[in-house]
């Protein structure tokens, strides 16, 4: 992404959750199914560092204390307005994590977070699909993984199960808010596990509404 092109995401993302913000988490429970699924299925042990790339309000990485204590937290968004947002919310919520703002695909865990060694598990919840670079992210991830680590990703499937009219109006809807439907994004994981010789398993979120992928690395 050239920096011109990253500046006016950053700036329309801003834009977008100046408002948005505070009714996030309240809006999204009704469609962003099977978060509360991921964080539940996640594979990790006491003192791991975790990261969330697209943390947002910081919503997920909460549930995700609450569940799974004594693990490090980490998060990064491009909106530096949700951000804000977030750590209000860890601090009400008595959550520790240490928050960065950038792009997914220039993660580098020294870097950006003065973490020498590299992430244990890396997830994307419904975050890929408002990412122009959402590839280059994705290979981030997998670059910033220890030997063994997980890499999750939930997000929009094809609603293929889905009644025509039903489907068409939820990914127009999305669009609104900056969601790009991407069924290609599971063919990428596919490839990349494929071609790295990585584990794939695929959950199914509804009638393929959306799904759950895990690469262990």
């Amino acid at each position: 992404m050239t920096q011109a092109l990253t500046n006016n995401h950053a700036h329309a993302m801003d834009r977008m959750y100046r408002l948005t913000r505070h009714v996030y988490d309240l809006s999204r429970r009704y469609y962003l199914l099977g978060r509360d699924r991921l964080i539940a299925q996640m594979q990790t042990q006491p003192g791991d560092h975790v990261l969330e790339m697209g943390c947002g309000t910081a919503r997920n990485l909460i549930k995700f204390n609450k569940r799974h204590p004594g693990r490090h937290l980490y998060g990064l968004d491009a909106a530096s307005v949700m951000l804000e947002t977030a750590q209000k919310s860890l601090a009400k919520h008595r959550c520790d994590a240490k928050l960065v703002c950038a792009y997914a695909e220039n993660l580098d865990h020294q870097k950006l977070f003065a973490q020498q060694e590299k992430f244990d598990a890396i997830f994307f919840s419904y975050s890929l699909s408002m990412m122009p670079t959402w590839p280059d992210a994705i290979d981030a991830a997998l670059a910033n993984l220890k030997p063994g680590g997980k890499l999750y990703v939930v997000d929009f499937w094809d609603q293929a199960d889905l009644p025509r009219v039903a489907a068409k109006s939820l990914q127009t809807w999305l669009h609104w808010f900056g969601v790009h439907f991407r069924p290609e994004l599971l063919d990428y994981l596919r490839e990349v596990a494929a071609q790295q010789q990585l584990h794939l398993d695929i959950q199914t979120v509804g009638p393929r509404y959306a799904y759950i992928a895990q690469i262990t690395a």
